[in-house]
């Protein structure tokens, strides 16, 4: 009974989100107390019925119910249980399953908050339900994940090994939770645009900047999962390869960021209001193209696992409604839309203002490397791949030029500023960023252009959040968020940079007793042992790395097979300075009993992943302050919401 079970409730959750959406779309013109009431109930119905959907498919995964089609074929009884378990979202249908949870749990929150007044807040519902009803028809006509086999086989196939990892187990829900939570703005953007009351377009972003925070927050942390993840588990050495899926979730994460800052600057002084309600249309309509181009079988990539036209097709139709709806709704009231606030040319509106500028620039780069070969081989079957060389040239001088201004934008003042005492009080950041090119210029071999100005920028940035930490001390903890979201930026960059600039590479064929060297390391190998994981077979390579003569440590990197897929896999191993990372990937057995190992040593690539836990970090501070400040919603949106 579990399909039939999980089928049901994802009907019922089908109802709710129905009457969801036609209680909440009717709240924006009339009786929105009662039209709140009617879907703050079906959001909550809708939740719930889709929490049991997906437990009765994750109880499916963990009992190894193989007459389920989607069990049988991504899951197998040797399987350890918290593989069984991220089993459930590492194929299509689980994921997209996964997807509709997070938006229910979402528009649970909205339902629960009611932020913005019950006009606002029925109309948020209203566009959330209108989304969960679309999603729940494409899972329920074309990724059905409660099919039955009858049959059902003795055992299954089991998961894709590159999928049985920790970091990639948690890096799809983070992702969700922010491709989700764009959702969340952008249905409080339409529900805006719908009402079409003054008062409210010019305040609904102070209602749903917590969710763009939480939104931020999550891609944040799965973009630097994601990362870590091809760091230490593809053997490649690399942490970012510019692959198109990857640029699915850098695109709505660049388009979130200027989301943010926009919002903050109309929540402080009303500029930018048709920036904002533009921004949450895109960083949405990012996230849908995102899903078509992961779920529709059109480009070929380690993470991308679906391969099904007609999936593609219905994700075309629901981004094209989406995205053409909203637009259409925003040219609708344009007339009636009213101009943003006045402010001076040195202001931390025009920061701002510029901030955005680039932020958009970088991700329209992003965007056309990503779709231009889609579009080539879709209109003359003209294979081409756009690698690093493109984005070293385009997407990397526009970044670094929106990080030499990221410091004034905290400093100037709202309207009208003093760039000249900014500027003074940035001094000392831009002896840091001296500093730093100085050293890296005297220190370090070999010395690149590129490098230097990076360790500059990162200093600038660095010394400028240490500036903002100590002006702000005694402040409450969220008054700390900026600054320590842009030190992570500067720390990430320090990362990138030494890993880029600074890393060796050395590729030997070994037997037992031979020698190779990588940057300041010998290492020695000592032989290969057989073992035996829960699902795997493993070559486990030991290699001692030598110090003077002596073993300082161990390192035993893996070559895995695993026979219920039939599949091969490396697993890294990796030894840490906090600095500096010896890494090593082991190869093929040869036919003399030597096997091929590849060493890597990567300066300060911790750093990388360092900034992104500082970058998120100060995203839960400022949404911490957020919802732990009072609800301070202006008068006129109040009696407009009533």
């Amino acid at each position: 009974m579990t399909g039939e079970l999980g089928l049901l409730a994802l009907c019922f959750a089908l109802a709710l989100s129905l009457v969801m959406a036609a209680a909440g779309l009717l709240g924006t013109r009339a009786q929105a107390d009662a039209a709140r009431r009617v879907a703050t109930s079906s959001a909550l119905g809708f939740l719930v019925f889709t929490l049991l959907a997906f437990g009765v498919l994750t109880y499916a995964f963990v009992v190894s119910d193989f007459s389920v089609a989607l069990v049988a074929s991504h899951s197998h009884t040797l399987k350890p249980l918290v593989y069984k378990i991220s089993g459930v979202w590492g194929n299509h249908e689980g994921s997209m399953l996964l997807w509709v949870l997070v938006l229910a749990l979402y528009a649970g929150v909205v339902a629960i908050l009611g932020r913005g007044g019950a006009r606002l807040t029925s109309g948020a519902l209203g566009i959330q339900g209108l989304l969960a009803a679309a999603f729940l028809l494409f899972i329920l006509f074309t990724s059905n994940p409660f099919l039955r086999l009858d049959p059902a086989p003795f055992e299954g196939a089991g998961l894709m090994p590159l999928l049985q990892d920790p970091g990639l187990a948690m890096h799809p829900p983070m992702l969700y939770a922010g491709y989700v939570g764009l959702s969340a703005a952008f249905s409080y953007a339409a529900a805006a645009l719908m009402v079409g009351d003054a008062a409210i377009i010019n305040n609904w972003a102070r209602a749903a900047r917590p969710f763009m925070l939480m939104a931020w927050i999550a891609l944040t942390s799965g973009i630097a999962l994601g990362s870590w993840w091809a760091y230490y588990e593809l053997g490649w050495g690399g942490f970012w390869g510019w692959d198109p899926v990857e640029n699915a979730s850098l695109m709505p994460w660049l388009i979130a960021t200027a989301l943010l800052h926009s919002a903050l600057a109309t929540e402080k002084s009303g500029a930018f209001r048709t920036w904002t309600l533009l921004l949450a249309i895109a960083g949405f309509s990012l996230s849908l193209i995102g899903t078509f181009l992961v779920r529709s079988g059109v480009l070929s990539s380690v993470h991308a696992f679906a391969s099904d036209p007609t999936r593609g097709f219905f994700i075309m139709v629901l981004i094209a409604l989406a995205i053409g709806g909203a637009l259409a709704l925003f040219a609708w009231r344009a007339p009636s839309l009213q101009g943003g606030a006045a402010f001076e040319p040195a202001s931390r509106e025009t920061a701002l203002l510029l901030n955005n500028v680039f932020l958009l620039a970088a991700c329209a780069c992003v965007f056309a490397g990503t779709l231009y070969p889609l579009i080539l081989d879709a209109m003359n079957g003209t294979k081409i791949t756009v690698g690093p060389p493109y984005y070293v040239l385009t997407f990397a001088p526009i970044f670094f030029a929106l990080l030499l201004l990221v410091p004034f934008g905290p400093r100037l003042g709202w309207k009208r500023g003093d760039l000249k005492a900014v500027w003074r009080s940035l001094y000392p950041a831009l002896g840091l960023a001296g500093i730093a090119a100085v050293a890296v210029l005297a220190i370090v071999s070999p010395r690149t252009i590129a490098a230097t100005g990076a360790f500059a920028v990162a200093g600038w940035l660095i010394g400028a959040s240490i500036l903002d930490l100590r002006k702000r001390k005694g402040a409450r903890a969220s008054a700390f968020a900026a600054a320590l979201a842009h030190a992570g930026l500067g720390v990430t960059l320090l990362g990138v940079a030494g890993t880029t600039a600074w890393r060796s590479e050395a590729i030997a064929v070994v037997g037992p007793g031979q020698t190779m060297t990588v940057g300041p390391y010998t290492l020695r190998f000592d032989g290969v042992t057989r073992e035996k994981g829960p699902n795997f077979i493993a070559d486990r390579a030991h290699v001692a790395v030598m110090d003077g003569g002596r073993v300082s440590a161990m390192l035993q990197p893996e070559h895995r097979f695993y026979p219920a897929e039939g599949q091969d896999m490396t697993d890294t191993a990796i030894r840490t300075t906090g600095l500096r990372d010896l890494y090593l990937a082991l190869g093929d057995e040869r036919d003399d009993g030597r096997f091929a190992l590849r060493a890597y040593v990567s300066p300060l690539a911790p750093l990388i992943w360092l900034g992104g836990l500082m970058m998120s970090l100060g995203g839960m501070l400022s949404l911490w302050g957020r919802l732990r400040a009072p609800s301070a919603e202006p008068a006129a949106v109040a009696q407009a919401a009533e």
